[in-house]
C-alpha cells in the first residue's frame, strides 16, 4: 500500500492510522526490547482514551504490561493475562487505575441489556456482566481484593489500586 501524502483522503480513521503506522515502522528502533517489561510492572486500566497510561506514569516503551478494557475490571480474562504476566513476564508490581467520569459508573445494567434486547432481538448472545458499579473507590478496592484473594499469585505480590482524575490528570491512590 502506497502512503497518501493528503491526510483528507483518507476514507476511514483506519486508513489513517495504518498510514501512521508505516512511518512508525520506517523510524522503528524498539526491536531489541525483550517480552518481560523491564519495570517488572502490569497496568490494568479502562480502555478509556482520556488515559494516556504511557505518558501519566512516565513508562517508555518495554517497560510495563498494559490491560485494558472496559472499566478497569479485573475479568475472568485479565486474571488470565495477569497470571501469565507475573509467572511468565516476571512482573512482581500490579497497579489497577480506574477513573472519573467512567461510562460504567452508575451504569445500570438491565437497563442497557432491555436496550440492546429491543434493538437487536432477544436471541442476542451479550455477556453475563457489563461491569457497572456504583461507586470508583469501592470498584478499585473490589479489582484489587480479586487479585490478592486469587491464590495462583505469590503472596508477596504488590497490588496496589488508584483513581484518576480526567479533569485534572491527578493518579490518586485507594487505600
Amino acid at each position: 500500500m502506497s502512503a497518501d501524502p493528503n491526510p483528507t483522503a483518507f476514507s476511514s480513521v483506519i486508513d489513517e492510522v495504518l498510514h501512521n503506522s508505516e512511518r512508525w515502522a520506517r523510524d522503528f528502533a524498539w526491536g531489541d526490547l525483550p517480552a518481560e517489561p523491564l519495570r517488572e510492572l502490569v497496568v490494568v486500566s479502562c480502555m478509556d482514551s482520556r488515559q494516556p497510561l504511557k505518558a501519566m506514569l512516565g513508562l517508555n516503551p518495554g517497560e510495563a504490561h498494559f490491560i485494558r478494557n472496559a472499566g478497569g475490571l479485573v475479568t475472568e480474562d485479565v486474571l488470565r493475562s495477569l497470571l501469565i504476566s507475573v509467572h511468565m513476564k516476571g512482573t512482581r508490581e500490579i497497579m489497577i487505575i480506574q477513573h472519573t467520569e467512567c461510562g460504567l459508573l452508575g451504569l445500570r445494567e438491565s437497563e442497557l441489556r432491555a436496550r440492546l434486547e429491543r434493538q437487536y432481538g432477544m436471541h442476542s448472545q451479550g455477556p453475563a456482566h457489563f461491569g457497572g458499579f456504583i461507586s470508583l473507590e469501592g470498584s478499585v478496592r473490589e479489582q484489587v481484593a480479586r487479585v490478592r484473594s486469587h491464590p495462583w499469585f505469590p503472596h508477596d505480590l504488590a497490588v496496589r489500586g488508584f483513581t484518576y482524575d480526567v479533569n485534572t490528570g491527578k493518579v490518586l491512590e485507594v487505600r
